[in-house]
């Protein structure tokens, strides 16, 4: 039977944080006012979901939209699975603790070709069925009263790319920028619900809206190709395009630390560098750079509204937004004197440069990530990056006398036409970078590596490409021979069963779909490929033999499966002999299908990207030359076919002039006041952890704009000192906090201030000015007093109950065997801690005697301090039974006066 899903969120899991739904910024709309009820799943455990951009500025998009709410719903841990699956209770939304299927409509994010098997965990908790077809037999109306089971659909770039491995899960699909295609899906939506048309029906409707495609509106050929069933859908689904609008980045300030616990906005949207392995790149054109004042004043709003340090720009190439340095100047100028730190992802390392250096990290110096990709100048004009020998030395030379003594460095091994020669050749660029970057009185350069497996991705030039597991093995063998002999390089390598299983999904058509599903039933979750590999390789192995697919899988570790039919698989066995071709041409040409085999049709190319498919084959004829495509944003149009009405044109926008550094922060560690402050935490803010507290205050505290005293150094603090911790789970109407400021505030108006940030469910009872010169409330613990609930596990009388605490009482010495941090036991005597014990109220229920015990306790810092749980064992000493403790509540902290 199901139980209330707060019952099941409790202490004893794993950050029980994340399932709260009360961040700030989440936005709860009432449930009867709305005609349409989204949730937005992400198949990821909450902290990677939370933190992700796409799904913070399609939750604002949604709610601001009249007559309809977006919920939230994410990946739930072991733990939580275990009891959602024990008690029978259903997969929830986390805001407003519904079943899914209350819902009208459920969109995962799919932007990885492994990730669908946690969207069918997902499903399969919320008591959905798997497929379209399962659904599609609950016949009846689009409103929930009459089907049960709310609509499916799923986004992202994975879904983009090639949806046809996963067709069978999804009712639609949402092809490229979500931002104006959502909303237009939900105005369909509330009329189809509003006229009591069927799923099929309604279906149909979304189906003209250009984004949408409806895979049960489409059959696959016998060559994987997909054509509609009917003439009333397109032969081919438009991707969308949106302009990045950064106001919709600021939003949900998660309580539990995040992957990315900062707030990010995008800057540019789209890349035409044209890298030919790079998905991303040919998928998001036309490059659309954002407004320089617009970054500047989300930047400025967004932090002041939640509380974040640090930010970050985010782009495909961060450092093909001209504005770059003026922005990130402008910023750090106006949050000088807030302890604010900049962060980029990876950048383009040709224009890195001073301005560049300048803005990055504050008080906190970032980590610095660029990507050269391949070893040798020859296999970097093969994948098109346009990056020089002399381009990647003075970037890396640039950020090594600009301080950075560390640089991660991402290189790929697999390339079409790759040689050891180009693999070597990784080793010897980094071992080269090195030597250049020495001088007196610094530190050696080190490099973090990245070096992974190409995978062919679909919508490319390299779509065509063979792969071969065999090849990564042994240069990565190659590489970690080379690698011994150079020191300050940490090397990571990706495991080259995922590389094969990504491309297998990947580059598959629908028949995969049985694969996906079966594999999901053995066990092959994307957590499962970090925590136990084999395990969840083994899985995906079995699942491909059962549907019969091992000659198919086996064609992939090969690198002989180029999507084509065994007649169209024969290589070109006589370009060796063909004396004008050049030795690179020759090694890719042997890699390479025939060039008949490039007009076979694909799973994909009923997905309109924009990218012309006779451009790409044209594309790969350059890389077999070895030609650089320049980049159309900054030069002459290549021709790809993106531009025009359906997708637009490139925006670049002229960057202005750089501002006048204003100076580094410098912290103010100057305390002039010092304010001691009662609180309480109560209701769900029991589930936030101590940690998590402390960052809650600091943000709180930069909200209010509070001029709170920093602690010096390198990484200063802010001087908030909490008096101790409190066990998860617990609540409290006793905690203590003091707070140092640079100047004086009134006493009053710090309270009105502080109170206005914080969570409801964390209480501000009294605010003091105490002397400078005061030890801090952690220092001067000395007992505390706390309401615990314990239950008896056999009924008992409230009588019993008071002779097992006089028994206590009257005992000079209750003795408890203590384990010591380093291992050693020693004996304590628990009576000499408890100076107060009394019975506050009993009541008896089926099988169980409760009772709500005060007592007050030693709270020594020194160690000399009495716990909850160890009032349960001098009962149980007394009592000769078993007790548990259900709930643990602090009434007050006593200081040492």
């Amino acid at each position: 039977m199901a139980v209330a899903v707060e019952k099941l969120i409790t202490s004893d899991i794993l950050k029980p944080g994340r399932y709260l739904g009360n961040e700030r910024l989440a936005v709860h709309k009432a449930w009867d006012t709305t005609a349409i009820r989204w949730v937005l799943t992400y198949p990821e455990v909450y902290e990677v979901g939370a933190s992700n951009l796409g799904h913070i500025i399609l939750y604002n998009i949604l709610n601001a939209q009249p007559r309809q709410l977006c919920d939230r719903a994410y990946l739930p841990g072991q733990d939580l699975v275990a009891k959602l699956r024990e008690t029978n209770t259903p997969l929830f939304a986390v805001e407003s603790k519904r079943s899914l299927t209350e819902f009208d409509i459920l969109g995962f994010s799919l932007s990885y070709e492994l990730g669908a098997t946690n969207i069918l965990e997902m499903l399969d908790l919320a008591g959905i069925p798997l497929t379209w077809q399962q659904r599609q037999e609950n016949r009846g109306e689009f409103t929930n009263l009459q089907s049960p089971f709310p609509l499916i659909f799923a986004g992202g770039q994975t879904a983009t790319s090639n949806p046809e491995p996963y067709a069978d899960f999804f009712d639609f699909f949402a092809l490229g920028d979500g931002e104006e295609l959502l909303p237009e899906i939900g105005l369909v939506l509330e009329e189809g619900k509003q006229a009591g048309l069927s799923r099929e029906h309604l279906l149909l409707d979304l189906a003209q809206i250009p984004g949408v495609y409806v895979p049960q509106f489409y059959d696959m050929a016998e060559d994987g190709s997909v054509h509609p069933r009917r003439p009333d859908v397109p032969k081919r689904i438009l991707r969308r395009v949106a302009t990045p609008i950064p106001a919709y980045s600021i939003g949900l300030v998660p309580y539990v630390e995040t992957v990315h616990d900062r707030l990010t906005i995008e800057i540019r949207r789209g890349c035409t560098r044209g890298c030919r392995f790079c998905q991303p790149g040919m998928l998001t054109r036309p490059a659309r750079d954002v407004e320089p004042d617009k970054v500047v004043e989300a930047i400025e709003q967004g932090m002041r509204a939640t509380g974040y340090n640090e930010f970050s720009l985010l782009s495909l190439s961060c450092s093909d937004y001209l504005s770059l340095p003026a922005v990130g100047m402008e910023i750090k100028n106006r949050l000088k004197n807030e302890n604010i730190s900049l962060t980029l992802p990876s950048q383009r390392v040709d224009r890195f440069d001073e301005n560049i250096a300048n803005i990055l990290g504050g008080t906190r110096q970032s980590g610095l990530t660029f990507a050269p990709e391949a070893g040798t100048q020859r296999m970097r004009d093969i994948v098109n990056k346009g990056l020089t020998n002399e381009e990647l030395l003075r970037g890396v030379k640039t950020a090594w006398e600009q301080g950075w003594d560390k640089i991660k460095l991402y290189f790929m091994i697999g390339l079409p036409g790759e040689t050891d020669a180009d693999v070597l050749g990784i080793a010897e660029t980094v071992s080269w970078l090195q030597q250049e970057c020495r001088g007196l009185g610094r530190k050696h350069l080190n490099f973090n590596l990245t070096i992974s497996n190409f995978t062919p991705k679909p919508h490319t030039p390299f779509q065509w490409h063979s792969v071969s597991t065999t090849e990564f093995k042994r240069k990565q063998n190659l590489l970690r021979q080379e690698f011994r002999r150079i020191k300050g390089v940490k090397v990571n390598f990706t495991d080259v069963r995922i590389s094969a299983m990504e491309d297998f999904v990947g580059r598959g058509d629908r028949s995969l779909g049985k694969v996906v599903r079966r594999a999901w039933e053995l066990g092959a979750g994307m957590d499962s490929w970090y925590e136990n590999l084999d395990q969840a390789f083994s899985a995906w192995g079995s699942a491909i033999a059962q549907a019969d697919l091992n000659w198919k899988y086996r064609q992939v570790e090969n690198g002989e499966w180029n999507l084509f039919h065994a007649q169209d698989q024969k290589r070109s066995k006589d370009a060796e002999n063909i004396q004008f071709l050049t030795f690179l041409q020759t090694r890719l040409i042997a890699s390479l299908p025939t060039p008949h085999s490039l007009d076979t049709p694909l799973p994909w190319d009923h997905i309109d990207t924009g990218i012309d498919k006779k451009w790409l084959k044209e594309d790969l004829q350059r890389a077999l030359e070895a030609a650089i495509v320049p980049d159309c944003s900054f030069e002459g149009c290549s021709h790809c076919g993106v531009c025009g009405t359906d997708f637009g044109h490139n925006v670049v926008i002229k960057p202005p002039a750089i501002p006048k550094f204003a100076g580094e922060f410098v912290p103010n560690t100057i305390k002039a006041q010092r304010l001691r402050v009662w609180f309480g935490k109560q209701g769900n803010m029991a589930l936030v952890s101590h940690l998590d507290l402390i960052r809650l205050f600091d943000r709180v505290v930069r909200r209010a704009g509070l001029p709170i005293a920093l602690t010096g150094g390198f990484h200063p603090m802010p001087r908030i000192s909490l008096a101790t911790a409190l066990a998860l789970g617990a609540t409290s109407s006793g905690e203590i906090a003091d707070f140092e400021l640079t100047v004086p505030v009134a006493v009053d108006s710090f309270r009105e201030q502080l109170v206005r940030e914080m969570p409801t469910d964390i209480p501000i009872y009294n605010v003091a000015q105490i002397d400078l010169k005061t030890p801090a409330a952690t220092q001067l613990l000395e007992t505390a007093e706390y309401l615990i609930t314990v239950a008896a596990l056999e009924e008992t009388t409230p009588i019993q109950w008071q002779e097992w605490i006089d028994t206590i009482k009257a005992k000079d010495a209750l003795w408890y065997e203590h384990t010591t941090k380093s291992g050693k036991s020693q004996l304590i005597n628990l009576r000499d801690r408890l100076f107060e014990l009394e019975l506050v109220e009993n009541y008896n229920c089926i099988a169980e005697s409760i009772s709500v015990i005060r007592y007050l306790g030693s709270y020594r810092q020194d160690g000399f301090l009495l716990r909850p749980e160890q009032i349960l064992f001098m009962l149980g000493i007394v009592a000769s039974g078993e007790f548990q403790l259900l709930h643990i509540h602090r009434n007050r902290l006593i200081l040492r006066v």
